[in-house]
């Protein structure tokens, strides 16, 4: 019994640990927060950012196409053997049996190299050897080894290191436009990381401005009741401020829900949680939207536009892209020649058979002059004979139906992009113009709305001293509240548009990674 006591007791102890530990993880879970200056949540995007990650593996997978491109240029070795076996019937009084059989077998190597100019180059060892009943033979088994060098060369189409090369160039300049890509990618996000964060922030703070107002609220309505209790104010005063007590709360609800909202859209931007643990982490933001005056030249920044932008920068590169495309199409356009320059040095050795009477026709062999592979070989590499080829061929195709549209294809390609570079350079120029005007805007109008906030805040102090004389009524006071609030609240609106439009007029310039010294290697990178 003792021991079923004592079992239990410890069995109800490691319960209440483990509830215990569980009520504090789960609290731990709950509570969890994250404090971030601006600075820290754009890092983190462009490190966690899911579709940055997948842009920076297309731009990894245009940089290997650059190195497959140049393997064109690599030397590649060739090796080959043959063996084969002829048995039939002799057709033929010469061939001296009725049944005879040839064995052969071949070796080659050959390195072959392609040159800038779309040649190529090529040296080739092969050996040829024979071994055969039949009679008549001077050399039996016979060894042939050759030593070729061969060079071709298209003089026409295909000519130029252009046309060499054009996987490579092709694969050049997909990964610059591949990396551009990557750069309008980063400057989208970092635009709205800046945007979530700033959205939080006005969230947050508009959460605040509301609190505020519902104390306010609240405190008028303590004191309303204890100076209708005391009978300085009528029983039907309290109505307008209960009914302001009521409004208010439910603009905290709306404010809360809001700040829900925005921490919810920064969060998928960080890549931070998703699912059921979106709700476990809370953002806290440390920074404070501020008024720094700017001063924008126009001409400026139209111009710093141009050479940053991203955009503009693709089409640029996809204008060099069908340009080198239109040059293809022409050089396919000519005829094609082909110089073909060859020098051979063969060796040739075996057993050389030794016939009666030094005449093969008796068919009578009586002895042989052994002979190796070897040998072959030795002698090819002597260079004993003198052989060379040299060959021009000319080729005109009949018709070329397919190359001329393929030309007329690439020249109204090269004139669309080039159309659609001045329609995105005007757009461009418009994006700039307007993202100035707006900063000049919007400073006018941080400083306006922080002029009305003052004076909301001192009608507030007149509206108060003057119910505390008895010179107006709550109604008055609970509209200087509100009113109040509403300009904080403009206020902060105007002050967290501005620090957006200082954003938006980086991004459409192209000078966000600039200004933040980031450079594209870092994004996606743990």
């Amino acid at each position: 019994m003792r021991n079923r006591k004592k079992a239990l007791k410890i069995f109800i102890l490691a319960s209440l640990i483990l509830t215990l530990s569980a009520g504090l993880w789960a609290q731990e879970v709950q509570s969890k927060e994250i404090s971030l200056s601006l600075e820290e949540a754009i890092f983190m995007a462009l490190k966690q950012n899911l579709n940055l990650i997948a842009e920076v593996y297309s731009m990894e997978k245009a940089s290997e196409s650059i190195s497959l491109a140049k393997e064109i240029f690599l030397p590649s070795l060739e090796l080959s053997y043959g063996s084969s076996r002829n048995e039939q019937p002799s057709t033929w009084w010469i061939q001296g049996s009725e049944t005879y059989i040839t064995k052969t077998q071949t070796y080659e190597s050959r390195i072959s190299q392609k040159i800038p100019l779309g040649g190529t180059f090529s040296v080739a060892f092969s050996n040829f050897t024979t071994d055969t009943n039949q009679r008549f033979q001077l050399f039996n088994p016979y060894y042939n080894t050759q030593l070729r060098f061969s060079f071709v060369q298209p003089l026409l189409k295909n000519f130029g290191p252009k046309v060499s090369r054009k996987e490579i160039i092709i694969a050049r300049q997909n990964y610059e436009i591949s990396e551009a890509q990557l750069k309008s990618q980063v400057l989208d996000i970092i635009y709205q990381v800046e945007e979530a964060y700033w959205n939080l922030v006005l969230a947050k703070e508009n959460l605040k401005v509301k609190q505020q107002s519902l104390q306010l609220a609240r405190d008028q309505l303590a004191k309303t009741k204890k100076e209708i209790e005391v009978g300085q104010q009528a029983a039907i005063e309290i109505l307008n401020v209960q009914a302001a007590v009521s409004q208010r709360e439910a603009e905290i609800v709306q404010a809360e829900a809001a700040v829900r909202s925005a921490e919810d859209q920064l969060k998928v931007i960080l890549n931070l949680a998703t699912g059921a643990d979106l709700q476990s982490i809370k953002i806290n933001p440390v920074e404070k939207p501020e008024f720094k005056p700017v001063s924008v030249d126009l001409n400026q920044a139209l111009q710093t536009a141009r050479l940053n932008r991203p955009d503009l920068q693709i089409n640029k590169l996809t204008i060099e892209n069908k340009r080198f495309n239109f040059e293809l199409a022409k050089n396919q356009l000519l005829p094609q020649l082909d110089l073909s320059v060859s020098y051979w040095s063969p060796g040739i050795s075996g057993d050389k058979l030794i016939y009666r009477d030094n005449n093969p026709w008796t068919g009578e062999v009586i002895g042989k002059i052994p002979g190796s592979m070897w040998n072959s070989f030795r002698d090819s590499m002597k260079f004993l004979y003198n052989n060379w080829s040299l060959n021009f061929t000319l080729t005109i195709p009949i018709a070329d139906f397919v190359s001329r549209s393929n030309l007329a294809i690439a020249r109204t390609e090269l004139a669309q992009a080039q159309a659609k570079q001045k329609a995105l350079e005007q757009q461009a120029l418009l994006e700039v113009s307007e993202a100035v005007k707006n900063i000049e805007t919007l400073a006018k109008s941080v400083e306006a709305f922080r002029v009305a906030r003052e004076y909301a805040e001192k009608r507030l102090e007149a509206e108060t001293k003057k119910l505390a004389v008895g010179l107006t009524t709550n109604y008055f006071v609970l509209e200087a509240q509100e009113k109040l609030a509403n300009a904080r609240s403009a206020e902060l609106k105007a002050l967290v548009d501005y620090n957006l439009a200082l954003a938006k007029l980086e991004k459409v310039l192209g000078t966000s990674l600039e200004t933040r010294k980031i450079s594209l290697a870092e994004v996606g990178q743990k």
